[in-house]
């Protein structure tokens, strides 16, 4: 899958650079209590999510106005920065965004045009990812998949 790929890449990446992002660069941030419309903006709509363990949230938000989707992974309790990653492909055209990186608050925003077509998307806290495939497009059964590594 390509979700998983792009995880592992990311992650043999990130674990080589880790002490490098973080001497470079702050760490993103976002005030306590933040939503997916505060993080995607004005016109998002929430519908979909998935638990990252107890960890936090992924949200999969649309806007119907530019017909465009956006993901962002938010913690439940901010604080010291976490490898965080959020993520959306669509397979009907190859298109897809993705954000990882060491965040104190949220991963994202991540966004494609998607309007009338399934989406893949996901996101990470630590070391649970979750990966949800072929959603938002009918009477299509989605895949849910949870993985701690």
């Amino acid at each position: 899958m390509r979700f998983t790929r792009s995880v592992l890449a990311a992650s043999a990446v990130a674990a080589l650079t880790v002490g490098t992002t973080t001497a470079l660069a702050a760490p993103a941030s976002a005030a306590p209590n933040t939503t997916p419309q505060k993080v995607c903006g004005s016109g998002y709509k929430t519908v979909n999510s998935a638990a990252v363990a107890s960890r936090g949230t992924v949200y999969l938000t649309y806007n119907a106005a530019n017909g465009k989707n956006c993901v962002t992974t938010i913690r439940n309790s901010p604080g010291t920065a976490l490898d965080m990653s959020a993520y959306i492909y669509v397979p009907a055209t190859d298109l897809s965004d993705e954000d990882y990186g060491s965040y104190t608050s949220y991963a994202g925003p991540t966004y494609v045009y998607a309007k009338a077509t399934c989406v893949d998307w996901g996101g990470s806290i630590g070391n649970v990812y979750v990966q949800i495939t072929g959603t938002n497009c009918g009477a299509k059964k989605e895949q849910r998949v949870t993985t701690v590594r």
